[in-house]
């Protein structure tokens, strides 16, 4: 709640900062993060775009090998600011992420490797020491009792913020603008941050428990964010807010009644298409909630209106919105798998219930047992995935679950999938990208209503990278994370079925989609 008086305390720091990038020459700056540590810094630098005179800034928060060299070839490595986030510093990702990018360096500068790293983590963390013993250029610490999702206004976000280029006093005015007008010496009524917690948990009272997020172009990414402070501080014990980014729109009278929509509008930048969309919605009963940004440095106040909003539905909803409890169970069964990779020099062997057209199709053994019963015994691809998506009810929702590079041509595909399911069962759907899900919308997934269809999608890696001073790849952890995160799911009872593409992943796309 203090966090924006705080930071106004660190303003020549941070300025200091964004002088010194600018004096460093560097090209551009790579955040290796995950989570909290990475969405906060991804919603500033796909709405502000490249600064003049500064960096271009990239986040990377993935294990996926195809990603990980993309990114590697977006930067010029040899005048790249590598900024390392995390807050423990015991988060598996920015650990692997660190070892491959600091030896790719090591190769190219030798021993003053370290001065092209940055750490921003709490105070006497594991990254902290690493960061001393490999001679990192400054380490930032972060504020310990502010989780990460939470942390935007906090040096995880504001660090990269200024290394952007960006007028950090700006985004704070905004951010202390609501939290004056969230204070509670405010009337209710007009306390934004109440209004919208409000509206959000009485929904969920009333069954509406999909967050719909409708966003302006220009901050398209801020939904990326809210899935994560949504689903990962409301979805446990059976209950969640299960925010749904990115979907298309289809007919007003075609939607349930399980869903409330925010539509989240850059002024001057109004889409007619959009306007008129939320205009029938508003006709038609559905519960609309508008916000207007008066420009994109508004993005402080809202991170801010979100976090107190969250908290606020959390308290209606009787769960505690600052804790995690269903993300550690990925990560144990993770940890298990590449333990046993590291001792025998593979992953445990796994059969496929079906096999065509070069997709291998696994699902638990009980669930497996019901769609064939439910697909008059036919035991094609198709008739599995029909079975699969009858399960699909009133009130339920769709989950893409992608554990594959993610781009502008998977996004598109995968898109057009999740278009069809939602033409065809008019039910609310969902698409993240694994690992990066696991630490945002995967808590709601695992700890939530049991009211999710997943579909999970994994391929095999065509050029894999080993990761220095392990006896895994990426493509390990990858895997790894992937299986760990569907034996959670068949673990709680979840409707999970996963397609294993194999290395033609635009093929086994094209054949999934058809």
């Amino acid at each position: 709640l203090d966090i924006v008086e705080e930071q106004a305390h660190h303003l020549e720091a941070l300025g200091n900062h964004t002088r010194d990038v600018e004096a460093g020459g560097y090209s551009d700056a790579l955040l290796l993060g995950m989570g909290g540590s990475s969405l906060a810094p991804e919603v500033l630098s796909q709405t502000f775009g490249q600064q003049s005179l500064h960096p271009r800034f990239h986040v990377l928060d993935s294990t996926d090998p195809a990603q990980v060299r993309s990114f590697e070839q977006r930067v010029d490595i040899s005048r790249t600011l590598f900024i390392v986030s995390s807050k423990s510093g015991t988060t598996l990702e920015p650990n692997a992420l660190l070892m491959y990018f600091f030896d790719e360096v090591q190769h190219m500068v030798g021993p003053e490797a370290g001065t092209r790293f940055l750490a921003i983590t709490d105070p006497d963390s594991r990254l902290e020491h690493q960061a001393s013993d490999l001679g990192f250029l400054h380490v930032v610490h972060g504020v310990p009792d502010i989780g990460g999702r939470f942390s935007a206004l906090s040096h995880f976000g504001l660090v990269p913020a200024a290394t952007m280029g960006l007028d950090v006093e700006k985004l704070l005015a905004s951010a202390q603008s609501m939290v004056d007008a969230c204070r509670v010496e405010q009337s209710l009524s007009e306390n934004p941050g109440v209004a919208l917690g409000a509206l959000l948990g009485a929904g969920w009272q009333q069954g509406r428990d999909k967050v719909t997020l409708v966003a302006s172009q220009g901050i398209a990414d801020l939904g990326a964010w809210l899935e994560q402070l949504l689903a990962e501080s409301t979805g446990k014990e059976g209950k969640a807010l299960i925010p749904v980014d990115g979907e298309g729109m289809i007919d007003a009278a075609s939607y349930g009644d399980d869903r409330i929509f925010v539509y989240l509008e850059l002024a001057g930048e109004s889409d007619p298409d959009q306007e008129a969309a939320i205009q029938q919605l508003e006709s038609d009963g559905q519960p609309v909630a508008r916000i207007q940004m008066g420009d994109r440095y508004k993005l402080g106040g809202e991170f801010f209106r979100w976090e107190f909003a969250t908290a606020v539905a959390g308290s209606i909803m009787g769960i505690n919105p600052f804790n995690q409890p269903d993300v550690e169970a990925s990560k144990i069964a993770t940890r298990r798998l590449t333990s046993a990779f590291e001792a025998t020099g593979t992953l445990p062997a796994e059969t496929p219930v079906h096999v065509e057209q070069g997709i291998k199709l696994f699902a638990d053994s009980q669930y497996i047992a019901q769609l064939e019963g439910n697909s008059a015994g036919q035991g094609t691809l198709e008739s599995y995935l029909i079975a699969h998506l009858d399960t699909i009810g009133a009130g339920d929702y769709f989950a893409l679950l992608a554990y594959l590079e993610m781009n502008d041509e998977h996004t598109e595909e995968l898109q057009a999938i999740r278009d069809l399911v939602l033409e065809w069962k008019g039910v609310a759907t969902c698409l993240g990208f694994g690992p990066r899900f696991l630490h945002s919308t995967g808590q709601a997934y695992k700890g939530g209503p049991n009211t999710g269809v997943f579909l999970q999608i994994t391929c095999d890696d065509a050029n894999d990278l080993a990761v220095p001073a392990r006896q895994y790849t990426f493509g390990v952890i990858e895997a790894a994370q992937a299986r760990g995160d569907f034996e959670v799911l068949a673990e709680r009872g979840r409707r999970a079925l996963r397609l294993h593409l194999g290395p033609d992943v635009r093929t086994g796309l094209q054949t999934l989609q058809q």
